[in-house]
């Protein structure tokens, strides 16, 4: 049996790779913010999972989450750093709060929680798993916010694997496309609220761009896969003997990962602005 922490296990990604570790047998600390997902998530799994009080942005709960775990424990077998939000909305008009908000959740604290806990990590020459996205390598249309976030951790995971290689802990990055999680219903209700709040001026000018957008937001929430994909390639990522450096998830993903590979920039922004209708 081995240890995990799992961050944003409340609800899509974070709480199926929570219920799938505990299925597989290991101990599972399941971060959330409410009490009631906590024992949502407990009532689904077996006594092996303990669900945490875990705001990623706050300094206090990362603290108390990484003592309790020492405290417990000992030693930490990996973390998966999964907690995130989407914000989007054309860069000259989102206020500067959002771009900090968004930073703050999806970057600094992935950034938090993996140092505080860095330490249990080495005593069991554990693994470190960043949820990325194919957002962190394909710009999508009035997502800057989500995607810089995304980008980020793709920056973050791939120098932390070079810091980390002489301790043989292994650091890897899931790239999910489209995955069927409240994230994408959350971000479609928001965006149509900004659209009402927007200036007439501002929509009129962006109107092609907000309908792309939401068509993005559609064909994600529509199309995308299981939550339970993901968590198959995070068990990958933390117990295989050979663990890949990037796992992309879902046909989009994977397309996605060639296009980038294989197509110079000007060619693929075509090919993607054209499916959007830009």
């Amino acid at each position: 049996m081995k240890t995990f922490l799992v961050t944003g296990a409340s609800t899509g990604i974070g709480e199926a790779c929570a219920l799938h570790l505990d299925s597989l047998g290991h101990r599972v600390y399941a971060g959330v913010r409410k009490d009631s997902d906590g024992d949502r998530l407990r009532a689904a799994a077996s006594d092996r999972l303990r669900p945490v009080s875990l705001d990623v942005t706050d300094e206090g709960q990362v603290a108390a989450a990484a003592a309790l775990v020492e405290r417990e424990v000992g030693s930490l077998d990996g973390v998966v750093n999964n907690a995130g939000i989407a914000v989007g909305g054309a860069l000259e008009h989102l206020p500067i709060e959002d771009w900090r908000h968004q930073l703050e959740v999806n970057v600094i604290g992935q950034v938090s929680v993996t140092k505080a806990v860095l330490p249990l990590i080495r005593r069991a020459t554990g693994r470190i798993v960043f949820m990325g996205s194919m957002s962190g390598r394909i710009g999508t249309v009035m997502l800057g916010p989500y995607c810089a976030s995304k980008f980020a951790i793709e920056a973050i995971g791939e120098t932390l694997r070079t810091d980390l290689h002489p301790w043989g802990i292994k650091v890897a990055i899931v790239e999910p496309g489209g995955v069927k999680t409240p994230i994408w219903e959350k971000a479609e209700a928001d965006m149509a609220t900004a659209l009402r709040d927007w200036d007439p001026a501002v929509l009129e000018q962006y109107a092609d761009h907000a309908a792309a957008m939401q068509k993005a937001i559609a064909l994600q929430a529509k199309n995308g896969v299981p939550p339970e994909k993901v968590a198959k390639a995070v068990e990958h990522a933390l117990l295989a003997r050979r663990p890949k450096l990037r796992y992309p998830v879902g046909a989009d993903a994977r397309g996605g990962a060639v296009m980038v590979r294989l197509l110079p920039d000007r060619p693929r922004e075509a090919i993607l602005r054209k499916a959007l209708g830009l």
